[in-house]
């Protein structure tokens, strides 16, 4: 894949005095360790990184193996989700880090090994750990019916535990003639109560894909200073108003929310929010704080949370490059790219001009953070207890926020600016008056 060598040969023209290999620790099972190792050796890019394997006997031992390496790598590749989670769960990690993703990709290996050598009727099997979706896909590809496929998807380390009861009960009942899982121990469990079970294996291709983002991240991680992330953020068709303009409340109080939101994550990544234009923000951050936020490049960023708490489309372009001008160019090819798949994805455009999609992950309620009270945000309730019900009532001037509050007129502005920096209100086009002079400058309120 052209995307991970080429960004990094221009990462290393941007500081040549970096160009020692980059360091890509590899934990998991030793037989996919040892895959991805064989794999990576065969690469174009071998030369630009060098592979540090950390297998462990069983997943109790993932962080152990980890720490071990920690300090002599760059970034880490886990080879699934499971690792990179119990990796998180069991300490802090000080490298970026990221997996080897679950896809149907593997699947029909596993399906077609099973039929060759086991009998397997691939309409009547269990399934663990695939995104429904790609299940979908994958039997929708070979004609199969999917109604006697059953299927449990992971989600955290925690579901992994019932994921042995899920294949024996149904082997046991009859429904199935096999299970597919891609849990090592797992299969081992199975195999050993005796239920047919066939474990499924990336492919290579798949493999190719993680190690050429591990070392982008990993190249990324030492050269943060100098490699900048543009991120577009621009409302779907769909959301955007019918018309625009000072009277449209509506319009100024979705500008405010989707202002919010991004705050709140762009936060977290110590990154700075500013308006484009009416329907878009322009995000800016290092491609280090970017990675960590979107788990090594393997989440949309922003997309999850501004749909569970706006429920609106909006479309996320990311771009990458030596300079904000290069950088805000790809962000910008990104929206478009974003646009024409239909705000399915944010879509990432490298140095080089290459191009990953990121997927959107579905956000849950216990990863929500603690709403936290901020100065601005007491103030803004202290205002709206005290204002006057009416259509009007959110849309207040320095006057009558110091008449309000019962401060200075200098006091009440800086009140207002305060909001406007936490995302609380919005400055609205001042309308004329009859009186002559500066008119006075409104501002829209959001509630928190």
């Amino acid at each position: 894949m052209a995307f991970g060598t080429g960004v990094i040969k221009n990462m290393d023209r941007l500081r040549p005095e970096t160009r020692s290999r980059v360091g890509i620790g590899v934990v998991g099972p030793h037989d996919l360790v040892e895959q991805i190792v064989m794999v990576g050796a065969d690469l174009p890019a071998a030369a630009d990184w060098r592979l540090v394997g950390a297998p462990h006997a069983g997943e109790h031992e993932t962080y152990e193996k980890f720490a071990r390496i920690a300090d002599s790598i760059d970034v880490v590749l886990f080879t699934g989700p499971l690792q990179h989670d119990l990796a998180r769960q069991a300490g802090e990690l000080p490298v970026p880090a990221t997996h080897v993703p679950m896809s149907g990709a593997g699947l029909y290996a596993s399906l077609l090994r099973g039929v060759l050598t086991q009998g397997v009727d691939p309409a009547r099997v269990s399934i663990d750990s695939l995104p429904a979706a790609d299940v979908d896909e994958a039997y929708g590809e070979i004609g199969v019916s999917t109604e006697g496929v059953h299927l449990s998807e992971y989600d955290r380390p925690e579901s992994v535990r019932g994921f042995i009861g899920f294949h024996e009960q149904l082997y046991r009942q009859g429904a199935t003639t096999a299970a597919l899982t891609t849990i090592r121990s797992v299969a081992k469990a199975l195999a050993a109560a005796g239920v047919p079970a066939l474990r499924m294996m990336p492919t290579s291709h798949t493999l190719r894909l993680a190690l050429n983002t591990a070392a982008l991240l990993g190249t990324g991680s030492r050269l943060e200073e100098a490699q900048i992330a543009i991120v577009v953020v621009k409302l779907a068709a769909s959301a955007r108003p019918g018309y625009s303009g000072p009277g449209n409340y509506w319009q100024q109080e979705l500008k405010l929310k989707l202002h919010q939101a991004l705050l709140a994550d762009a936060r977290l990544m110590g990154a700075t929010v500013a308006p484009r234009d009416e329907n878009s923000y322009v995000v800016t951050a290092t491609l280090g704080a970017l990675g960590q936020a979107t788990d090594g490049l393997r989440a949309a960023p922003f997309m999850d949370r501004i749909r569970s708490d706006i429920g609106v489309e909006v479309e996320v372009g990311i771009g990458l490059g030596g300079t904000a001008r290069d950088a805000d160019a790809n962000a910008q090819v990104a929206v478009d790219k974003a646009r024409n798949a239909g705000a399915a994805a944010a879509f990432l455009v490298g140095v080089d001009g290459a191009v990953l999609s990121l997927p959107v992950r579905r956000r849950r309620r216990a990863e929500a953070e603690p709403a936290v009270a901020t100065k601005a945000a007491k103030l803004l309730e202290q205002l709206i207890e005290k204002l006057d019900d009416g259509p009007d009532a959110m849309v207040v001037d320095a006057e009558i926020v110091a008449d309000v509050l019962a401060i200075a007129p200098r006091s009440a502005r800086r009140v207002l600016q305060s909001l406007v920096e936490e995302g609380l209100a919005w400055p609205i086009p001042p309308v004329k008056g009859a009186q002559a002079g500066r008119p006075r400058q409104p501002y829209r309120l959001v509630r928190a």
